[in-house]
């Protein structure tokens, strides 16, 4: 790899500075880059187009945490360009390279000494519409008043249940160590092919998540509580608002089509990270 693009999150690269050294390490060893900026430091988000990334980049170097790599991802999946993150925030389940070590990382990506993780990724779709793509999670949250949603699901055209409470996470591999692992969801290994439905907050005394195949299709639809049916729920996908549900309304959401390609250069397994993150936080 000898071309690069690095997409930066400036809130937590001050002035740059990490992107400027970056860039001219990548020059002094024979490679060429540019910087596009994903985040600014008033946390305002400009969102990466795959049409702005060059047709001739190697790898997408993504410097933030795994929200600014989970938004890259997303934004840049149909141009095909593999992905490294390099960890500047807290907790990092992604992003493959630390501060400390992304010059050796650097170093290995010239010379080709890496391997490809292909992740996948799920749409959601309203009256035959794409809305968007996640890597991690497609969230059907309420909004306004606080008061319990139902939920009904489908599965591959089945009924499958009613959930009554704060609202619906589908997650896929890679997500299952985001918001589904806060709501109580197990943790699986982001390379494997499923898709996990976990209820927020569930208004029983049994709140388990489900695991389906990942080539099902899931449809949720709001169901009205009340005569007026002046309900509506959020749709967020990664985290970014998508649109809103009314009564009766209904996303459907499956397996998409593009994967997004992740670089890993170093022998640690998920599990050994998973260890680390898991001592880091008692």
């Amino acid at each position: 790899m000898k071309k690069f693009v690095l997409i930066v999150n400036a809130f937590k690269d001050k002035n740059l500075a990490q992107t400027h050294s970056l860039s001219s390490y990548i020059r002094t060893m024979g490679g060429s880059c540019r910087y596009l900026v994903s985040v600014d430091e008033q946390e305002n988000i400009c969102r990466v187009r795959a049409e702005d990334i060059p047709d001739d980049t190697e790898c997408i170097l993504v410097l933030g945490g795994d929200g600014t790599l989970i938004r890259a991802a997303r934004d840049t999946v149909k141009c095909g360009v593999p992905l490294i993150g390099v960890n500047m925030g807290t907790l990092g389940y992604l992003c493959e390279l630390e501060t400390e070590s992304v010059y050796e990382g650097l170093e290995l990506l010239l010379h080709d000494a890496y391997v490809l993780e292909e992740r996948m990724m799920i749409c959601g779709f309203k009256d035959r519409a794409c809305i968007s793509r996640a890597l991690n999670d497609i969230v059907i949250h309420r909004s306004g008043a606080l008061s319990l949603v139902s939920l009904t699901v489908y599965v591959n055209g089945q009924y499958l249940h009613t959930f009554r409470g704060d609202g619906m996470i589908i997650a896929t591999p890679t997500g299952s160590t985001g918001y589904n692992m806060s709501a109580g969801g197990p943790i699986v290994d982001p390379k494997a092919q499923l898709l996990l439905l976990t209820p927020i907050n569930s208004h029983t005394l049994s709140q388990k998540s489900i695991v389906i195949d990942a080539h099902d299709e899931i449809v949720v639809e709001l169901d009205g509580r009340h005569t007026k049916h002046d309900e509506a729920v959020e749709v967020s996908f990664d985290g970014d608002r998508g649109c809103r549900l009314a009564v009766g309304e209904c996303i459907r959401i499956q397996k998409a089509q593009e994967c997004a390609k992740i670089v890993k250069c170093s022998r640690i397994s998920f599990l050994e990270i998973l260890r680390k993150k898991m001592q880091s936080m008692h």
